[in-house]
């Protein structure tokens, strides 16, 4: 790795994007790197071109992205740490604009579909966008005062916009899981604090193989606190599962539980083990 790398993070979108907020979140030292797709934003950190990967894995209101649990563990890459973005999406307008002025919003399919409320009780027409960032980056450059975006405050700050209303989110609980990822593996200090490990597996093929599998972490009392299925390449008949459970391999429960999953898979990849989120506690005491 180069050493301009050494000071880089890559993420899918456009600078403003909820993707570049949770960078700045956590790696503020580190250069932004926008990326068009998931996999380039991986090839930079395979590269040697990026120190770190920022990718979004879950949503509290649409559930899993799309494509990411077939990219990690072909990655080459392994997790170190997770962080949750609160969702909050604002109306952004051109300088000088007015609220009672905006005809139309922009932004992705699913924001618009996020501020139905909000448009419908100031009559505001959407109009679906790329993705967030890119409509801010669109608004600015039209000039047009009647047409506003919907997007992040980093997306306003970066394109010069102004933000006519805050929080128009329908649900106040939207919450995306984001993954930073590095080609070094570097593993959370089990003395450090609590720590996930996050792996993926594949059962052999045998009656109630998965049921099998899974009475280790019962058993041992780990909580497991993730456990998703998908294919591999397009089959039916093959099953990949990916799996979350709190506590470290090196916690004598989690130690058994992984060893006697090990007796009913065909292969199993630990693909990080990093500390849990604070956000874990807080949204339970919420009752997230």
């Amino acid at each position: 790795m180069n050493t301009t790398a050494r000071g880089r993070i890559a993420f899918q979108g456009e600078l403003g994007a909820y993707s570049h907020q949770a960078c700045r979140e956590t790696y503020a030292e580190l250069e932004p790197v926008p990326c068009p797709t998931f996999e380039e934003a991986i090839a930079e950190v395979r590269q040697g071109d990026a120190r770190l990967a920022m990718l979004p894995i879950e949503n509290s209101l649409y559930g899993r992205v799309a494509d990411i649990h077939h990219l990690l563990p072909q990655s080459g890459l392994y997790i170190i740490r997770e962080h949750f973005v609160p969702i909050r999406l604002q109306l952004l307008g051109l300088p000088g604009a007015r609220l009672e002025e905006i005809s139309e919003a922009q932004s992705h399919t699913v924001a618009l579909g996020q501020c139905r409320r909000f448009l419908k009780t100031h009559a505001i027409r959407p109009v679906t966008g790329a993705d967030t960032a890119g409509s801010a980056v669109q608004v600015a450059e039209g000039g047009d005062k009647s047409r506003a975006a919907i997007a992040s405050t980093l997306a306003g700050e970066i394109n010069g916009l102004v933000v006519l209303a805050a929080d128009i989110e329908d649900a106040d609980h939207n919450t995306t899981r984001f993954l930073a990822m590095s080609r070094q593996k570097i593993e959370a200090d089990r003395l450090d604090g609590a720590a996930m490990t996050s792996f993926v597996f594949e059962v052999r093929n045998v009656p109630a193989a998965l049921y099998k599998a899974m009475g280790g972490f019962a058993t041992n009392g780990v909580n497991m606190v993730k456990l998703e299925s998908y294919m591999v390449n397009g089959s039916f008949t093959a099953t990949r599962f990916y799996a979350e459970v709190e506590g470290h391999p090196d916690d004598r429960p989690v130690e058994l539980a992984l060893e006697e999953l090990g007796f009913f898979c065909k292969q199993m990849k630990v693909l990080g083990v990093y500390p849990k989120s604070a956000y874990r506690e807080e949204a339970a005491k919420r009752g997230g």
